[in-house]
């Protein structure tokens, strides 16, 4: 299963929005698509349609050992995507997962149990900061994908979140690489944006996807609703702004020729 952490430790750069959209997208050509909430917000799980009555085991369980990653999913709207919820328990995690040795390796162990070919690739939403939940997202991933707001404070914690991937990258997880950086919320009518995307794309060159995600007022309207953008509108230049990214990452992801046999 490929595994692809969608992380930034700063908030509100489209994380949940990314990977929801995302995730429908990939499900929507056939694939086989889990997507983890590891926010204990819960926005993932909320954005596609799963109400807190619904969430019975969440990420919280697995994390603590006493449910496996099979038995806590629940199925969504979107036709091939399930949803390993969040609920508010997991604010309390980070506190219970320092007591145990193997705090960093905890979502990994429960991902080795996964039976193979149950999903082709999952997407895990991580929590806007850099505590245990994200560390144990990066180790049990394969590759990173940062959505990066187009905004100057944006460009200041991207330094810190590269230096944790290599730090993690040295001490737990040596496959761990950088699929690629995400433009997101650019404002054509902005020039600040255009120049954060140039000083970003001069920085870190092809590690920044060509596809740019505009601010749409469609995309912040869809969780309301319980969906995806994707299915909520389709045509919104939001929507055709992700199709357009999920077609970048099928092209970089290492296994995709493996997953579409």
């Amino acid at each position: 299963m490929i595994r692809v952490a969608v992380a930034n430790q700063k908030g509100g750069v489209g994380k949940t929005t990314t990977a929801i959209n995302l995730a429908t997208a990939l499900a929507a050509i056939g694939w086989k698509v889990l997507l983890v909430d590891l926010d204990p917000q819960g926005n993932a799980s909320t954005g596609l349609g799963v109400g807190r009555a619904a969430r019975e085991r969440s990420t919280y369980d697995v994390l603590l050992g006493e449910a496996s990653v099979v038995e806590s999913v629940v199925a969504t709207k979107v036709p091939r995507l399930d949803l390993l919820p969040a609920t508010v328990d997991l604010s309390g995690a980070e506190i219970e997962l320092v007591a145990m040795e193997d705090r960093t390796h905890r979502l990994a162990q429960a991902f080795d149990e996964v039976p193979a070919g149950r999903w082709d690739i999952c997407l895990l939403d991580c929590p806007p900061s850099l505590g245990l939940l994200t560390v144990n997202a990066l180790v049990a991933s394969r590759q990173l994908l940062v959505p990066l707001q187009c905004e100057f404070f944006a460009l200041e914690g991207l330094s810190q979140l590269l230096q944790t991937v290599e730090r993690i990258r040295l001490a737990y997880n040596p496959e761990l690489s950088i699929l690629g950086v995400a433009l997101t919320m650019f404002d054509r009518r902005n020039n600040l944006s255009s120049q954060v995307a140039e000083d970003v794309r001069a920085c870190l060159g092809t590690s920044v996807f060509e596809t740019v995600v505009p601010r749409n007022v469609r995309l912040s309207e869809a969780p309301s609703h319980g969906l995806p953008a994707l299915i909520y509108d389709l045509r919104c230049p939001g929507s055709e702004a992700y199709v357009r990214l999920a077609r970048e990452i099928m092209a970089r992801l290492p296994q995709v020729e493996a997953v579409a046999a």
